[in-house]
């Protein structure tokens, strides 16, 4: 039952945050092609939001050690 609760903790905390970073990171390359002026800008906040992002998965692995 532990390691289902840990295969479930890493799963769910991977599946959104790595669908958002793709839609993320999508969205990011159509605004550069119609701006491609303020591509420092856009980039700049994707990687910040990216971050943030990755600090959910991080989050449930922590989660996933600490049942343990």
């Amino acid at each position: 039952m532990v390691a289902l609760a840990k295969a479930l903790a890493i799963a769910i905390a991977t599946i959104g945050p790595g669908l958002g970073q793709g839609m993320a990171a999508a969205k990011a390359m159509d605004a550069i092609a119609r701006q491609p002026e303020a591509a420092g800008d856009i980039r700049t906040s994707l990687i910040l939001s990216l971050a943030f992002m990755e600090a959910l998965t991080i989050y449930g692995l922590l989660i996933a050690f600490m049942i343990n």
